[in-house]
Protein backbone atom coordinates (compact mmCIF):
# COMPACT_ATOMS: atom_id res chain seq x y z
CA UNK A 1 0.00 0.00 0.00
CA UNK A 2 2.53 2.64 0.86
CA UNK A 3 6.27 3.00 -0.82
CA UNK A 4 7.90 3.58 3.00
CA UNK A 5 9.64 0.86 4.01
CA UNK A 6 8.89 -0.11 7.91
CA UNK A 7 11.10 0.51 10.46
CA UNK A 8 13.54 -2.57 11.65
CA UNK A 9 12.03 -2.51 14.96
CA UNK A 10 8.17 -2.30 14.00
CA UNK A 11 6.10 -4.29 16.14
CA UNK A 12 3.36 -6.49 14.42
CA UNK A 13 0.63 -3.99 16.31
CA UNK A 14 2.50 -1.07 15.43
CA UNK A 15 2.62 -2.26 11.54
CA UNK A 16 -0.84 -3.10 11.92
CA UNK A 17 -1.79 0.41 13.21
CA UNK A 18 0.28 1.88 10.33
CA UNK A 19 -1.88 -0.38 7.82
CA UNK A 20 -4.83 1.07 8.81
CA UNK A 21 -4.19 4.58 9.02
CA UNK A 22 -2.96 4.02 5.67
CA UNK A 23 -6.13 2.15 4.12
CA UNK A 24 -8.10 5.65 6.04
CA UNK A 25 -6.28 8.06 4.50
CA UNK A 26 -6.72 6.24 0.80
CA UNK A 27 -10.17 6.35 0.73
CA UNK A 28 -12.58 9.25 -0.28
CA UNK A 29 -13.76 11.81 2.00
CA UNK A 30 -17.11 13.30 1.89
CA UNK A 31 -17.23 17.76 1.79
CA UNK A 32 -17.12 19.44 4.16
CA UNK A 33 -18.58 22.37 5.53
CA UNK A 34 -22.50 21.63 3.71
CA UNK A 35 -25.50 21.85 4.81
CA UNK A 36 -25.70 18.92 6.46
CA UNK A 37 -22.72 20.19 8.82
CA UNK A 38 -24.09 23.46 9.55
CA UNK A 39 -27.28 21.93 10.60
CA UNK A 40 -26.11 19.51 12.95
CA UNK A 41 -23.90 22.45 14.58
CA UNK A 42 -27.45 24.92 15.08
CA UNK A 43 -28.86 21.64 16.96
CA UNK A 44 -25.79 20.78 19.13
CA UNK A 45 -25.85 24.85 19.82
CA UNK A 46 -29.63 24.89 20.57
CA UNK A 47 -29.68 21.96 23.12
CA UNK A 48 -26.70 22.82 24.68
CA UNK A 49 -28.38 25.83 26.53
CA UNK A 50 -29.88 23.37 28.77
CA UNK A 51 -27.18 21.65 29.50
CA UNK A 52 -24.77 23.66 31.18
CA UNK A 53 -22.26 20.56 32.08
CA UNK A 54 -22.06 20.05 28.75
CA UNK A 55 -20.04 23.63 27.77
CA UNK A 56 -16.45 23.34 26.69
Amino acid sequence: MTDETPPADETPIQRALRLKKAAIEAKPKPPRGGKFQREQAAAAHSSSRSKPWMTR
